[in-house]
């Protein structure tokens, strides 16, 4: 006989069911030294060892039965399966089709020929497949299932949960289909339905070590990770080798802030599986949140290592080498990131931040611009953009910026507190305070919507709210150095006051060169001032002025440079006609202008007492026009360019007036009081020949004082935080001065401050006579005006007229010997 007898083939088959496979091979080889050409005897063998996973002795058997009966169809086909998982799917789709040819009715084949199909990618192809086992066996709920997983990869999950469905019908303890559904609900967005699905498939399959790693991941986005921790925990413990799982668990403990874990985890899946680049990448995550930043880009690294073209990994590693001030390395990982990924949003975002933080803020605007092209709902882009116009000076854009990054995500405090910013940069303090009102409401620990929104009511003159708004950021952070150096523009301190202790404390614990270590320093040199301790107060002005010229990074030639070529641009002559020309202009504008801290506020807030003036305080516009024209502007002889020129200078002005006429003010005479625009006299006259300039003197050794006791909020005067730097760029200043009086003869009302501090009335006169302005008495009560002063003279301005400033200086005369010995023989000029 060719076969066994029953019961022997019997025991066999019970033996082979009861996962006895390698007793079933050897009682198999047995029997085949009997019966050799049995078929059945040779298919269980194969099956045997299919099942132990020696899948080449598989084929063998399967290749010895099919030699004996080249039309065994079942045959065929699980020499199909075999073929399968060694990976050669051709001869696995030959074996198949075989089978069919031989047995058309056979649905198990064209089941299994689906599954060779779906791995080859022919996917439309393999629910064709599928689809014929199950008109041949309506109840073939394995085909339904694989028919789902072929409807899944295909984009179409509606079809596959409708086709998991259907095997769940047939076979309701089927745990793979209910496994899958659920991979597919998560994919749909019906997550708390793909949780049931997992459950039931745990309930049918309590082993089911993948259902338990997928349902936490369902869980973790429902937002219960804890129980997602115990799901992934459920998961390892059935498969300790689990390295997903080990993944997974990590970037939920990452969630929960237990970043020690977090990396632990992390290390389990690496250690498991050590070429698993997304773990390294996540570790490297945890680790910059714990500070670790360099063990961070190590992991990031290995990441990378592993996978090259891991993109989110490059983009990963450019924050965290950003957070190292490694900021040219940063960008050229964002720039593979992009590379690898061309529509990468969060890289290029990424990206405009560090070419932000490089100063390069064209770059950065194109960057965020880029990442808003690919994803036109990225708020955080379009708030980031909105900082870097601001740097820019192109506060309009700004403004237009966050006000878009606000319409797609109404809850971003961030970009509410940005436009704050932009507004009161723009002059405009009372929709400022909106703003950062508005940013409180969202986020009411924002200790820096509080600090600003105390400049705001500074400002605007309420001082007693601006204290309160100072003190809550305080109290929300109590180490808020911003909120501490704000406050003390605001307060005289008394030897008492247990502020300054606090103040000491935090300034001692404060990094070396950090941001905050330079606004203690002048907040208490500023508080040692007013208890009469000099000596301490100069130390911290010292150690505060070290570290912000440090900060900016300024050169002294740079300025050297610009104030050279403005000279050499207008060394022909006077561009502006001798006759002012009899034409109405929209606006007049009133320039005051000259070194900070020279009485520029002062003289503002006088003009904006008149019922005809309006104040509009520091603006821009002049500097950045002038900045857009002056590399392409002839040397030596701008008549050379001729009726180029002329246009240059019309448009400029013109573009001026109209800046100003944007700002929707009421009043036609308008002060502009941007001290450093001294250095665009001759612009400004060139192309507002009606305009009104005023040049405040003071005395050089208490400007510079002033100046150098301050810590301006722009990065404009980087001069000032060293005596060198600062006499030089005074003497720059005086020079620039006299060439401009040569220039323009009589077109410069000099007026200086201290003949108006000592007679007030006398030069208020004259000072509007030059205005074109009559005499209004309102101007010598200045101080109670009200209206909004952006300066760091925004207390001083709500004061009466003070006599004296000019000598506060010699109080520290002796520290400031490398600063007046510069300044010896630099006098005052006055217009008669």
């Amino acid at each position: 006989p060719v076969d066994p007898p029953q019961e022997k083939i019997n025991t066999l088959i019970n033996m082979y069911y009861s996962g006895q496979m390698s007793k079933t091979e050897q009682a198999c080889q047995e029997l085949l030294q009997t019966y050799p050409k049995s078929l059945v005897i040779l298919n269980l063998q194969g099956a045997s060892f299919y099942g132990q996973g020696k899948l080449r002795e598989a084929v063998e058997s399967y290749n010895k039965a099919i030699q004996i009966k080249p039309d065994y169809a079942e045959t065929y086909s699980n020499r199909g399966v075999a073929f399968q998982e060694l990976g050669q799917l051709k001869e696995a789709l030959e074996d198949y089709n075989k089978a069919i040819q031989i047995k058309p009715d056979y649905a198990e084949a064209y089941s299994n020929r689906g599954n060779a199909l779906k791995e080859l990618g022919q996917l439309k192809e393999s629910v064709e497949s599928y689809n014929k086992a199950i008109r041949i066996k309506p109840d073939y709920a394995e085909a339904f299932s694989n028919r789902g997983n072929a409807f899944q990869e295909l984009g179409q999950p509606e079809k596959a949960v409708e086709s998991y469905n259907k095997a769940i019908r047939i076979k309701p303890d089927y745990a793979e289909a209910y496994y899958n559904r659920g991979l597919t609900l998560k994919q749909l967005g019906q997550v708390k339905e793909a949780v049931e699905s997992y459950n039931k498939a745990i309930r049918i399959k309590p082993d089911h070590a993948e259902a338990y790693s997928n349902r936490g991941n369902a869980l973790k986005q429902l937002g219960h990770i804890k129980e997602a921790v115990e799901s992934y925990n459920k998961a390892i413990q059935i498969k300790p080798d689990y390295a997903e799982a080990y993944y997974n668990r990590g970037s939920a403990l990452k969630e929960l802030g237990q970043l020690k874990e977090a990396v632990k985890s992390y290390n389990k899946a690496i250690r498991i599986k050590p070429d698993y680049a997304g773990a390294y990448s996540n570790r490297g995550n945890a680790l910059k949140q714990l500070g670790h930043i360099k063990e961070a880009v190590a992991s990031y690294n290995k990441a990378i290592r592993i996978k090259p073209d891991y993109a989110e990994a490059y983009s990963n590693r450019g924050n965290t080498l950003k957070e190292l001030g490694q900021l040219k390395e940063a960008v050229e990982s964002y720039n593979k990131a992009i590379r690898i990924k061309p529509d990468y949003a969060e890289a290029y975002s990424n990206r405009g931040v560090a070419f932000k933080e490089l100063g390069q803020l064209k770059e950065a605007v194109e960057s965020y611009t880029k990442a808003i092209q690919i994803k036109p709902d990225h708020a955080e882009a379009y708030s980031n953009r909105g900082n870097a116009f601001q740097e820019l000076g192109q506060l309009k854009k700004a403004v237009e910026s966050y006000n878009t990054a606000i319409r797609i995500k109404p809850d971003y405090a961030d970009a509410y507190y940005n436009l704050g910013n932009a507004f009161q940069e723009l002059g405009r303090p009372k929709e400022a305070l909106e703003s950062y009102n508005k940013a409180i409401q969202i986020k009411p620990d924002c200790e820096e919507a509080y600090s600003n929104r105390g400049n705001a009511l500074k400002e605007l003159g309420q001082l007693k709210e601006a204290v309160e708004s100072y003190n809550k950021a305080i109290l929300i952070k109590p180490d808020c150095a911003e909120a501490y150096y704000n406050l003390s523009s605001t307060k005289k301190y008394k030897p008492q006051d247990t502020q300054i202790g606090i103040i000491k404390n935090l300034f001692e614990c404060s990094a070396p060169n950090g941001t905050d270590r330079r606004h203690l320093s002048f907040t208490l040199a500023k508080a040692y001032d007013d208890i009469g301790e000099y000596d301490k107060s100069f130390d911290y002005l010292k150690e505060g002025n070290r570290l912000r010229k440090k900060e900016l990074n300024y050169n002294i030639d740079n300025d050297r440079r610009l104030f050279a070529r403005i000279k050499d641009v207008f060394s022909a002559g006077n561009l502006a006609p001798d006759v002012i020309p009899d034409r109405k202009r929209p606006i007049q504008p009133i320039f005051i202008l000259g070194m900070p801290r020279s009485g520029t506020s002062l003289v503002e807030q006088i003009l904006a007492s008149h019922t005809k003036v309006h104040g509009a305080g520091e603006l821009n516009i002049m500097a950045n026009l002038v900045n857009s024209i002056l590399p392409n502007l002839p040397d030596q002889n701008p008549n050379q360019g001729g009726r180029e020129w002329q246009n240059e200078i019309t448009t400029l002005g013109d573009a001026y007036l109209k800046a100003l006429e944007e700002l929707k003010i009421p009043e036609k005479i308008i002060t502009d009081k941007m001290p450093l625009n001294f250095r665009y006299i001759g612009f400004i006259l060139s192309a507002l020949p009606e305009a009104k300039i005023v040049h405040l003197n003071r005395d050089p050794k208490a400007t510079c004082w002033s100046i150098y006791k301050q810590s301006f909020s722009s990065q404009g005067n980087g001069y000032a935080y060293d005596m060198n730097d600062l006499a030089e760029f005074f003497k720059l200043y005086i020079d620039l001065m006299s060439f401009w009086r040569e220039q323009f003869p009589n077109r410069i009302y000099d007026l200086c401050y201290e003949n108006l501090t000592e007679n007030q009335e006398e030069e208020t006169r004259k000072l509007l006579m030059y205005c074109d302005l009559e005499w209004d008495e309102q101007c010598l009560y200045f101080h109670k005006t009200e209206r909004a002063v952006k300066t760091a003279s925004a207390v001083q301005v709500r004061e009466k007229m003070y006599k004296g400033s000019s000598e506060a200086w010699r109080k520290y005369e002796e520290y400031l010997q490398p600063l007046t010995k510069k300044l010896i023989n630099l006098k005052c000029e006055n217009s008669d």
